[in-house]
């Protein structure tokens, strides 16, 4: 399998050490406009194979998008960051352009590959990525809840003292500020939340606390060293082997929404089977009333900044 990282930043070459280290891949290239940035992560990395028993990946860095010829997946992780004084408004303006521009490019040279994107707002940068190019909305996948639900599953595990792989619970909604947490849809160790904090005489677990534990703690992390990386590496890995081997694992990624739920023409993360095709389906599960209303008015909300990106940067908001 061929795989392409656009961006040689944190997350993106993050990104190409879980592949490196991880997983099964023919070719990764890395590109990058700053060619020189992309070859010295790329010579770094060539000397580990030397040291570790993961597979001999042939890597290339470029600053031409004709390397991603024949691509089987790309990760979009190009944009700018925030900087103070910047509203959420102005960077999605500024990465939804970007990423665009980008998409088109690769559109050219792989048009059959599964884009993940990762550029902030992943979710809004998604949207104007499936309805500004002719890649089917099933294989532009927004990294989207991936790391929240990450975040709570880890949360929940420190607090009852067990690997947070036994954790099941979902963040669902859009990557950011609207958000929210099922508690119908939280589990420990196969037993929902409450019975199984019951029995082993530990506080109940609340959703909205739980939610906003969440939320801080991306903040936490932001406020000490001014990006993330590690998680969302680790996020965009998790969706890449779900494609990778055909795993058909249910992830909170984030998708256009063609009638799911009552929803149109709004990139939100769902519960959703990923494998060789993306996202191949989202699941319908039997939320409560207040649960579907919350979702409504997540969509609400991100449909207003959709259109507000929309007038500022000319680019289409639904497909014509």
């Amino acid at each position: 399998m061929k795989i392409g990282v656009i961006g040689a930043g944190s997350v993106g070459v993050g990104v190409c050490n879980y592949l490196l280290t991880l997983g099964s891949v023919s070719e990764l290239v890395l590109l990058d406009n700053n060619l020189e940035r992309a070859e010295g992560e790329v010579f770094d990395f060539r000397h580990t194979a030397a040291l570790t028993f993961s597979k001999n990946t042939h890597i290339v860095p470029t600053d031409d998008y004709f390397s991603l010829i024949g691509a089987d997946i790309v990760v979009i992780t190009a944009g700018a960051q925030i900087k103070q004084g910047q509203t959420r408004i102005d960077l999605a303006e500024i990465n939804s352009r970007i990423g665009v521009d980008i998409a088109k490019q690769v559109e050219r040279v792989a048009p059959n590959a599964t884009l993940i994107i990762v550029s902030n707002p992943c979710d809004l940068v998604a949207h104007f990525i499936a309805i500004n190019t002719n890649f089917p909305r099933s294989r532009v996948i927004s990294s989207g809840c991936v790391i929240d639900t990450a975040r709570l599953m880890s949360i929940v595990a420190n607090r009852v003292n067990l690997d947070p792989k036994n954790v099941f619970g979902y963040v669902l909604g859009e990557h950011g500020s609207h958000c929210f947490t099922p508690k119908s849809l939280i589990s420990i160790a196969g037993q929902s939340a409450d019975y199984y904090c019951d029995t082993h005489h530990i506080e109940r677990i609340c959703a909205d606390q739980l939610l906003e534990s969440v939320k801080q703690a991306g903040y936490e992390i932001f406020k000490r060293k001014q990006n993330t990386t590690h998680g969302i590496s680790a996020s965009v890995f998790r969706i890449i082997q779900a494609i990778m081997i055909n795993e058909r694992s249910v992830l909170p990624v984030a998708t256009l929404l063609n009638g799911e739920y009552g929803l149109d023409n709004v990139v939100l993360s769902l519960p959703t089977v990923v494998g060789k095709n993306g996202a191949e389906s989202i699941l319908q599960h039997p939320f409560t009333e207040e649960e579907i209303t919350t979702l409504e008015s997540i969509a609400t909300e991100v449909n207003k900044v959709v259109e507000q990106v929309a007038l500022k940067t000319g680019l289409a908001s639904v497909k014509a």
